[in-house]
């Protein structure tokens, strides 16, 4: 299925959507996507646009529209230093009021069954989309590898953050992908994460890979192509089940 995208700017945040080509007007699924600290790179977009070819309308907000002009985009190295401090620097009520201005967007928009959301993120991203899992509306959610988890972080809330604390708000289902390689979350981590999880009464499902950190990036000595493949397959798979 072809793919079309454009930008929308609601506000400070700036989003890029993602929509099937279809000869007849149908509505959606929609899914909101969070990047990793890097924004709309090519990986980043290169997924959202394999997502949205499988039959949903995906939107992947920005991170930093408070910090950075809109469309700024870093490189994995020679920007890694300032993608750390934007994310350092970013207020967890400006995260949470950007999630909800996207999930109203999601919500409202034309071509999108408002019945259907999801979510999903890799990395920070991953943490983001398990803040909006808390929303009511959302019936899936996928965490790649979310960063600053099991450690209560997110962005300039360091050990403050709560996002394990409210994981009886969420209503609908989790999939956690991880990768056992990976230095930022381990397996302790995990295993603290899976266990609010379990306290919490939260239906979830969990998939390991023997990968790195941001394994489904596929630029860079990280990426593990195999395991990238079955786990954007299980992404899929998980949001295809509840629609």
């Amino acid at each position: 299925m072809n793919v079309e995208s454009e930008l929308i700017d609601l506000g400070p945040l700036r989003c890029r959507v993602f929509t099937p080509v279809s000869a007849t007007p149908r509505r959606w699924p929609g899914v909101l996507a969070y990047s990793d600290i890097f924004q709309h790179t090519a990986p980043h977009l290169r997924l959202c646009t394999r997502l949205a070819a499988h039959g949903f309308v995906v939107v992947a907000p920005e991170l930093y529209g408070r910090l950075e002009p809109s469309g700024t985009v870093l490189r994995f190295e020679e920007d890694r230093q300032r993608a750390l401090d934007d994310a350092g620097r970013m207020r967890l009520e400006w995260f949470d009021e950007d999630l909800a201005t996207a999930l109203l967007y999601l919500r409202s928009a034309p071509a999108v069954d408002a019945g259907r959301l999801f979510c999903c993120g890799w990395c920070i991203g991953g943490h983001l989309a398990f803040r909006a899992a808390r929303a009511p509306e959302v019936k899936v959610t996928v965490c790649c590898y979310a960063t600053g988890l099991h450690s209560d972080t997110l962005g300039a809330a360091v050990g403050t953050a709560k996002s394990l604390a409210d994981a009886a708000a969420i209503r609908g289902e989790l999939l956690m992908i991880w990768g056992t390689r990976d230095p930022h979350i381990p397996k302790e981590g995990r295993q603290r994460i899976h266990a609010a999880l379990a306290e919490a009464g939260t239906a979830f499902q969990v998939r390991t890979f023997d990968a790195e950190h941001t394994f489904m990036r596929d630029e860079g000595p990280r990426w593990e192509p195999v395991a990238a493949d079955e786990a954007f397959r299980a992404l899929v798979a998980a949001f295809t089940a509840s629609s």
